[in-house]
């Protein structure tokens, strides 16, 4: 998101395909071609997306991110978004033991997050103190993987698109279902497999895509239960698309306006903040 046929069976695929119609005969390819046709630099999409995860025990984190994803040729290289957290009273006292300033900062205001490649700039609540301190913009991370657009299925890889379109279980008006066991989806999805890892013996990931009048996503609403240690996790994550094909680049912050975490390290979170990291 390959097949040979030779001699009888080609006639009989060739009859067969002719009557099918001739939108339904094309619409298998479709989403993978429209969206491959946007992927090229200086070009973006906008998004508006939200997740939540459910721990064992009632804990609960809800997050919520807009802004822009860049595009290359083969998918997303760069994104300038801003997120929100918000933490169930039982995990959030559970945070605020574990790590307190972090979490204040989490809850007291989004997380502007500029990122490229394995590079990320942060900056907001969770972090102002310290950018104050060091009359400094973002603090900068690196080696971090770039955030997806969608919490689970990143529909911006042609190849993640693909297996989904693949995997369906009905396709009409516009709305395609379907579902997939995590195991299959890593196998195909690089993005998927570097986030959540390749070893899995159990889960279920459902979704429906919403495509537009260009054959693009417009929407992707998933839902799954995954496998973390010996327990599980249920996993939801509905992401909008807008102005598919805009102009755009995303800039980077000057290098003056930059900190290092390494320099800042014992004053800001060790990792990326928010739930799409």
């Amino acid at each position: 998101m390959k097949r040979s046929i030779v001699g009888v069976a080609v006639v009989a695929g060739m009859v067969q395909l002719t009557a099918m119609p001739a939108q339904a005969a094309a619409s298998a390819s479709d989403p993978v071609t429209a969206l491959k046709a946007e992927l090229a630099p200086g070009r973006a999409v906008n998004l508006q997306a939200t997740a939540k995860i459910t721990y064992p025990g009632d804990r609960v984190v809800t997050s919520a991110v807009d802004g822009t994803f860049g595009l290359g040729s083969r998918g997303p290289v760069a994104s300038d978004l801003g997120q929100t957290v918000q933490y169930s009273d039982k995990l959030l006292r559970e945070m605020k033991k574990s790590s307190p300033k972090e979490t204040e900062g989490l809850q007291a205001g989004p997380v502007r997050l500029i990122s490229s490649g394995s590079v990320s700039y942060v900056s907001g609540p969770v972090v102002e103190q310290t950018l104050l301190t060091q009359n400094a913009a973002h603090v900068r991370y690196t080696g971090v993987k770039q955030p997806p657009s969608n919490l689970l299925v990143e529909v911006l890889d042609p190849a993640t698109l693909k297996a989904l379109v693949a995997a369906r279980s009905s396709w009409k008006d516009g709305i395609l279902k379907g579902s997939i066991k995590p195991v299959k989806l890593a196998a195909v999805s690089q993005p998927f497999a570097s986030r959540y890892g390749t070893r899995f013996k159990a889960g279920k990931i459902s979704y429906t895509l919403y495509f537009g009048d260009k054959g693009l996503v417009r929407r992707v609403a998933v839902k799954a239960t995954l496998p973390v240690a010996k327990t599980t996790v249920q996993v939801e994550s509905d992401t909008r698309f807008s102005d598919w094909g805009r102009e755009v680049t995303v800039n980077l912050p000057l290098r003056g306006d930059v900190i290092d975490r390494a320099e800042v390290k014992g004053d800001v979170p060790a990792g990326v903040p928010g739930i799409w990291n």
